[in-house]
């Protein structure tokens, strides 16, 4: 019965999801399996801990369900799942005020030096918690969700050339921030 809701738009699942009870779980069911993987990824990148990333996703997807509205003009589920994601994940922030120190990330590529391609994963990932929120949230929108401009502007509430700017200088941030650690590794190559 689940097959049938694929070929379903977000505004239907979303309707039968609010309204027909009797179809309620497999709408809910077909929204997660579109989108869990993005909002995870998004709640992981953005705080860096696994644990803490899967509370802030189940949360959205708590939250989606009290607050999904069918009826609303321009229902974009997605858009949607991202803002409740992101506020729940400033707000985790906030509150806790996670942060990496410099010299911690230092310790860690010297004691991790090998030639595995996951090195450099891991470089990306300690750079991009480097950068200050206001740049690291619309290149993760960008890189990782594969949002357009268009919408990373919508979600961050800011026009879209602000949006294309944060991308570009989140980017140039990130090679600043990574250039001696890649230099490093490559003559260790």
């Amino acid at each position: 019965m689940k097959n049938k809701f694929s070929t379903y738009s977000d505004k239907e699942l979303a309707y039968l999801l609010k309204f027909d009870k009797k179809n309620s779980e497999f709408a809910f069911t077909e929204i997660y399996d579109r989108y869990s993987q993005k909002i995870y990824a998004y709640c992981y990148r953005i705080l860096g801990n696994k644990e803490i990333a899967e509370d802030i996703f189940q949360e959205t997807f708590l939250r989606f369900y009290q607050y999904i509205d069918p009826e609303h003009q321009k229902l974009n589920i997605q858009r949607f799942l991202i803002r409740i994601a992101r506020n729940l994940c400033l707000n985790f922030k906030r509150n806790s005020k996670i942060n990496l120190p410099l010299e911690e990330i230092e310790n860690f590529i010297t004691q991790h030096k090998s030639s595995d391609d996951k090195e450099y994963l891991d470089l990306i990932k300690y750079g991009i918690e480097l950068l200050e929120i206001e740049y690291k949230e619309p290149l993760i929108l960008r890189v990782y969700n594969e949002l357009s401009y268009e919408e990373i502007a919508e979600i961050l509430n800011i026009s879209v050339g602000n949006a294309r700017i944060r991308v570009h200088r989140a980017k140039e941030k990130l090679k600043d921030i990574l250039s001696p650690y890649l230099k490093d590794l490559e003559n260790n190559k």
